[in-house]
């Protein structure tokens, strides 16, 4: 992975990505003591960063790999991005997703023409389902984070975060990100080496989840105990990938640790303040932002809003938290 790789990945989205905007509101900046930027990710193409990554990597196949199709493993918003990536470039896809995914993210996926494979992920290996179907189609796997293409993709958020701080005269900040198995976290953190060096990626991960940030403390990969069971379901992966966590020791500050009812308590904020719909996995970093001062020495703290794609029942909870 290097920056030559984010760029190319940039032009390869020009005009087909949509440049998210960065929002701010003097009630957030109040109550985290600072100013706080959000990176509205939220308003991407399938309502995720995910898309880039889908993009990045579909794109980049040739004809014939185009035509045999491609398969994904996701909770929902990489499954998203990459069927909606594949449909067009007229590419058959098939996306494993786990039984318990929110409804609405299963049914987007279909609704975008992807074939869904569902599993119970407490007692099947994705990884084992996704690699026998690649094999017996003669598909493509497109991993959701541990794959080349996928964190140049994600990474050119990063750029655009470079870019826009830099235009507002924010040069030293720490940089946020929600953290799953650290796709957009490593690709975000290259980019920021390269374009922004005073801005510094931060993981942001749920309690029991907290995978990244404790392998970030002793220096090799940590597993996850469990694998399912927390409302950010967006962000729960067993483990930092192998090419991820590399990137993440290298250029990540620590990580930030936060409850669910931060999680559906920055969501509900969002959505009063900046008027944007947030999933809780979604919303881990704006949590960290706004309810761990202490974890941030700059006046300055920039939340990437990493996707939106919520159950009605979840946010319904969320709202609840405003009353």
């Amino acid at each position: 992975m290097n920056i030559d790789m984010i760029r190319a990945a940039a032009k390869r989205l020009d005009g087909h990505a949509r440049r998210t905007p960065i929002l701010t509101s003097p009630f957030l900046d109040e109550i985290a003591g600072r100013r706080v930027f959000v990176k509205a990710e939220c308003l991407q193409h399938t309502g995720s960063f995910k898309f880039r990554g889908g993009w990045s990597a579909v794109s980049a196949l040739g004809e014939n790999a185009r035509k045999a199709g491609v398969i994904a493993f996701s909770s929902g918003n990489h499954a998203q991005g990459v069927a909606l990536a594949a449909r067009a470039h007229h590419a058959p896809a098939v996306i494993v997703m786990p039984a318990d995914a929110p409804a609405i993210k299963i049914d987007n996926t279909r609704a975008l023409g992807a074939e869904v494979v569902l599993y119970d992920r407490a007692t099947e290996d994705r990884n084992e389902i996704g690699a026998r179907l690649a094999k017996d189609r003669g598909l493509v796997l497109i991993k959701p984070f541990d794959e080349p293409l996928v964190i140049a993709g994600q990474g050119t958020c990063g750029l655009e975060i470079a870019a826009d701080m830099t235009a507002q005269g924010v040069t030293d900040a720490d940089v946020v990100v929600c953290c799953g198995g650290g796709g957009l976290t490593s690709g975000i953190a290259l980019a920021l080496a390269a374009d922004a060096p005073g801005l510094r990626a931060r993981p942001a991960e749920p309690e029991g989840f907290d995978d990244v940030t404790r392998s970030l403390v002793s220096g090799r990969i940590e597993r996850n105990a469990k694998v399912a069971g927390s409302i950010c379901d967006a962000i729960i992966t067993p483990a930092p990938g192998t090419l991820t966590f590399p990137i993440m020791q290298d250029h990540c500050g620590p990580g930030i640790v936060v409850s669910e009812d931060e999680c559906l308590r920055a969501t509900g904020l969002a959505f009063e303040r900046l008027k944007i719909v947030l999933e809780p996995g979604g919303a881990a970093a704006l949590a960290a932002a706004l309810f761990h001062p202490d974890e941030f020495s700059q006046d300055a703290v920039v939340a990437v809003a990493t996707g939106g794609n919520v159950d009605p029942d979840i946010f319904s909870r969320a709202l609840d938290t405003l009353s």
